[in-house]
């Protein structure tokens, strides 16, 4: 049995090749995407000891700050390294819309119902 992926005229071993000219496109794309995650998180890290001790802006506006940075670093690496930024628009938000919603959701629930902690009333 012969194997069609070595068949020199197979239109699918041709469009698999692919130059060092596209290979060094590629492999700069992924320098530029790690360095975005790495100053992202960084950037979470100084917020989270540097903020959280200082009265200078509130703590919800910093866990407002964590999610939203997460929520696009979570795209990123969807986009990139999962290759879906490659597809159609409707193909992206029909994959993303749905995990969106649902991190949305638990975000809302985690900041609303932590703040109901001190409405107790403990005095029974």
């Amino acid at each position: 049995m012969n194997r069609d992926d070595l068949i020199k005229d197979n239109e699918y071993a041709l469009s698999a090749y692919h130059d060092e000219e596209y290979g060094v496109k590629i492999r700069k794309k992924v320098w530029i995407v790690t360095a975005v995650l790495t100053l992202l998180t960084a950037v979470e890290v100084a917020m989270g000891v540097y903020l959280s001790e200082r009265g200078t802006i509130t703590w919800q506006m910093v866990k407002w700050g964590f999610i939203i940075m997460t929520i696009f670093k979570a795209g990123l690496i969807v986009m990139e390294f999962m290759h879906l930024g490659h597809e159609k628009k409707a193909t992206k938000w029909l994959v993303l819309a749905p995990y969106i919603t649902f991190i949305l959701y638990l975000a809302f629930i985690a900041l609303t119902e932590a703040s109901y902690i001190f409405d107790v009333d403990w005095r029974y």
